[in-house]
């Protein structure tokens, strides 16, 4: 178990270099090495191996000093830290393009969240088979929300009437919500919300090469 203190130290970069680490272990898994270094970890993300080591600490002591770590186990260890080793019920609000490409994307699956419920407010859509998935009426949001053990909640839909949909899910207890919506959403402090704009990652790469000497010239 970690520490109250330590939970607190934790900060948001460390929890997604984290899930760096998880890929780049996998890769080396498939690719049949046993044992890597903090040293190849970090030139493979661009860090140094004083920050993987420092990002390990939190969570225990991994490794062998001059061995490395192992690749299988350290695997599995970080996928515990990062709860991939249970399965998530996920539902998914919005069946518009960016939903309907969210539900066929199988690596959710690989990684145990699993999207049980799709919901629209579009009565062509409703009650129709989705990808395997039947479309369910938004009217019943809170009630199928809370029936069917949902933890996760994907929020698709358009910006004007995110907060409203967002309000729903948080009074059927959801905890943890992705939103890909264009919009500063307000959640209870007990509640996380993480925000996927993708507008604003394209905004990022257009001023890049609109200005790349500056870009690449950041310390």
């Amino acid at each position: 178990m970690i520490s109250e203190s330590k939970k607190k130290k934790i900060s948001e970069s460390t929890i997604r270099r984290l899930s760096l680490y998880y890929r780049v272990l996998s890769i080396l898994e498939k690719e049949n090495y046993e044992t890597v270094s903090s040293k190849e970890l970090a030139k493979r993300e661009k860090l140094t191996p004083a920050q993987v080591r420092k990002d390990l600490s939190f969570f225990g002591s991994f490794g062998t000093r001059g061995l490395g770590y192992p690749v299988s186990e350290l695997k599995k260890q970080i996928a515990e830290i990062l709860g991939l080793n249970r399965g998530w019920n996920v539902a998914l609000i919005g069946v518009g393009n960016i939903g309907s490409a969210l539900v066929g994307y199988k690596e959710f699956q690989r990684q145990g969240f699993n999207i049980k419920l799709i919901f629209d407010n579009d009565q062509r859509k409703i009650g129709s088979n989705h990808k395997g998935i039947i479309v369910s009426d938004i009217r019943n949001l809170e009630s199928d929300l809370k029936e069917n053990n949902i933890q996760i909640v994907v929020v698709a839909v358009p910006a004007t009437v995110a907060q409203y949909i967002v309000d729903d899910v948080v009074k059927a207890g959801i905890k943890g919500i992705l939103n890909f919506a264009s919009v500063n959403l307000k959640v209870p402090d007990d509640v996380f919300l993480r925000n996927e704009n993708m507008s604003m990652e394209l905004e990022y790469l257009s001023f890049a090469l609109s200005n790349l000497k500056d870009v690449k010239g950041e310390s």
